[in-house]
């Protein structure tokens, strides 16, 4: 017998074997936690964008109120008096 069909008549003996008794709430508890996890990410993703957004009002307002684009008067030079 070569070892192909030793292994082929092993795996024929365990399917035609007794099937082993699977819980009957299996894919009840599978489809609840899927549910679950689809649940979380989709919280998760709408907390970054909630994120996101809040951080990109706080630069534009920051912005806003500092001018960073203006550059910064000098006051090294002095006063002009009696023209």
């Amino acid at each position: 017998m070569s070892p192909s069909d030793r292994k082929e008549a092993q795996v024929r003996r365990l399917m035609e074997g007794p099937q082993p008794v699977v819980p009957a709430d299996l894919a009840a508890g599978a489809a609840a936690r899927g549910d679950r996890l689809l649940r979380r990410r989709r919280a998760l993703r709408r907390l970054g964008w909630a994120v996101l957004f809040a951080a990109a009002v706080a630069f534009a307002v920051w912005a806003s109120l500092t001018q960073p684009w203006v550059t910064p008067s000098s006051g090294i030079s002095p006063p002009l008096e009696g023209w």
